[in-house]
């Protein structure tokens, strides 16, 4: 990753982000690019779009959780961004109650927070007796419960967001399943790639089958006879009547390499597809595999 931002040196060191300050997303941040200047929005499509207006070089996307699974929308919104695909980051999440001032984890009846943070603290609410109430995002929900005391209410937050908006941490860890991570990938408004046949690259894709039997088994059939590794594969419809299906996949190698050329010219017999970007495999993938 190191050499892909060497090529952005001459840019502003500037990183946009879905959220409000102390969101996970603000962490990851800190994480990847530690002396980067971040940029809250509002939106995911506001955070695409200062990249696109030249607001910021670079956002910091989420596009999935090993509890909740696929981030909702980004798979819609990310391939007509016009932004490329650079980088990726893996951010632990570690989620806390958090109160006001002298409140007590027996006075709390609701907690409010992003729905996959819910998702993600289910059985611990559920067992506390505590009512989940959805809201935009993680440090919003802080920042609410800051500037709205609630003596009933708690946020489900990072630490950072605590530290941020001066919240008591009542319990902490309170995710019902340990190694809860966050994919986060890193866009660019130009395609910066590693060299062909760099080790431990990722090409990531999005395609829509043509109408042929058996469209979708012939279109992977080609990745399987030139041995490119698939490390995802995910569908969702994109049509009113649930007829289209795109599918997102993520795949072992360079785009220039020999073999995913090969499977890419089988790819197209069957399909219409864009390329999200090749970048450099996150070290946290090997790992996760050991």
């Amino acid at each position: 990753m190191n050499q892909i931002l060497d090529v952005l040196k001459n840019e502003p060191k500037k990183v946009s982000f879905q959220g409000v300050p102390g969101a996970y997303s603000n962490m990851a941040c800190r994480a990847a690019l530690p002396d980067w200047e971040v940029h809250p929005c509002h939106d995911f499509d506001e955070a695409f779009a200062a990249v696109k207006d030249g607001l910021v070089t670079l956002a910091m996307i989420p596009i999935e959780n090993s509890t909740a699974g696929r981030v909702a929308d980004i798979h819609h919104l990310m391939p007509g961004s016009g932004l490329h695909i650079i980088g990726e980051h893996f951010q632990p999440v570690k989620h806390q109650l958090l109160v006001n001032k002298g409140v007590k984890l027996e006075d709390v009846k609701e907690v409010r927070s992003h729905e996959q943070a819910l998702s993600q603290c289910r059985d611990k609410m559920r067992s506390l007796g505590i009512e989940p109430v959805k809201f935009p995002d993680t440090a919003g929900a802080a920042q609410d419960l800051a500037f709205h005391p609630r003596p009933d209410g708690a946020a489900i937050a990072s630490r950072l967001a605590a530290d941020l908006y001066n919240l008591d941490i009542v319990l902490e860890d309170v995710g019902d399943q340990i190694g809860n991570t966050t994919r986060f990938v890193i866009l660019s408004r130009e395609a910066i790639r590693p060299e062909a046949g760099a080790d431990d690259a990722v090409t990531s894709l999005v395609f829509r089958v043509k109408s042929h039997p058996a469209a979708l088994y012939k279109a992977l059939g080609g990745f399987a006879t030139n041995g490119v590794n698939i490390t995802k594969l995910e569908s969702y419809i994109v049509d009113e009547a649930f007829t289209v299906a795109q599918f997102y996949v993520d795949l072992e190698g360079h785009i220039d390499d020999e073999s995913m050329q090969f499977a890419l010219k089988e790819l197209e017999y069957f399909a219409d597809y864009d390329h999200l970007g090749t970048y450099p495999a996150n070290a946290f993938r090997r790992k996760a595999a050991e």
